[in-house]
């Protein structure tokens, strides 16, 4: 019983923090929040976030990590697209997400393992469940002869997130250069990646 009590607490201290630092996100964004913010509002020492965050982006992990679950999971509960602008219609809730701070993408990969030896299991996961999910999707629109089927629908897939990544990070480098979002960067790539060959 005595465990118990000190594990209940450690939850609910995890929790507040969360839910304080969702309410910075929420409204001043994810670049601007400070540890130093998240404990005044939690009522905790800096060390105490730390003991159950490895740092600030940790946190920021675990925050974008959970939103990108929540929006896969609404994307999963849709119809296959019909076309590759159905697609990218499909796609453009998450790029919008992304595109909105550049601390959103450089945590999602950082944490992906994909740039670096640190990992958070749920962002790994959004990244595995978004392939799953690209795969089912086009191996639908392949056996209605919507796109290319000369290759296997993981293939493409994999194309997709890399081609996710790449429009990212244009968008990001070119500092919003020109009023096009994501989405509509990313329309060529796909109409080319997955155009049915001649």
């Amino acid at each position: 019983m005595k465990t118990r009590a000190p594990q209940k607490r450690r939850l609910q201290t995890r929790a507040r923090l969360l839910s304080e630092a969702e309410k910075i996100v929420t409204t001043q964004g994810y670049s601007a929040l400070r540890v130093e913010d998240v404990v005044a509002q939690a009522g905790v020492a800096k060390g105490t976030l730390f003991s159950h965050f490895k740092d600030k982006d940790g946190l920021l992990a675990v925050l974008i990590g959970a939103r990108v679950m929540e929006d896969l999971e609404k994307m999963e509960t849709l119809p296959p697209p019909t076309s590759v602008d159905d697609l990218i219609q499909k796609l453009e809730p998450c790029l919008s997400f992304v595109a909105q701070d550049r601390v959103i993408f450089d945590v999602l990969l950082r944490y992906s393992g994909s740039t670096g030896s640190e990992v958070n299991e749920v962002v790994t996961e959004s990244f595995v469940r978004q392939i799953t999910l690209f795969a089912r999707w086009l191996g639908q629109m392949q056996q209605v002869q919507k796109i290319r089927n000369d290759a296997p629908a993981e293939v493409l897939a994999e194309g997709i997130q890399a081609f996710l990544n790449h429009v990212l990070a244009l968008w990001f480098c070119a500092e919003h250069a020109n009023d096009d979002s994501p989405a509509k960067a990313l329309a060529p790539l796909l109409q080319v990646w997955l155009k049915p060959p001649a």
